[in-house]
């Protein structure tokens, strides 16, 4: 099974109540206000090292951090 089928089987299979939570989140998330909070040193160091990870490719696939967690 492709990766978009696998996608169509999980909605498909929602129910029609869990589809409206889906949505509700989502509007949610859209009318959140922007974070304006400034940031500390050190979270901008986090930030920074987190941008260069990707861009090295050091990053996980959602399978690779399933496994981790599970």
């Amino acid at each position: 099974m492709t990766a978009k089928e696998k996608l169509r089987q999980t909605i498909e299979d929602l129910s029609e109540a869990e589809a409206q939570q889906y949505d509700a989140l989502g509007e949610m998330l859209e009318s959140a206000p922007l974070d304006d909070e400034p940031t500390t040193p050190e979270e901008d160091e986090g930030v920074g090292e987190a941008r260069a990870e990707i861009a090295r490719g050091d990053v996980l696939s959602a399978d690779e951090i399933r496994r981790e967690v599970a």
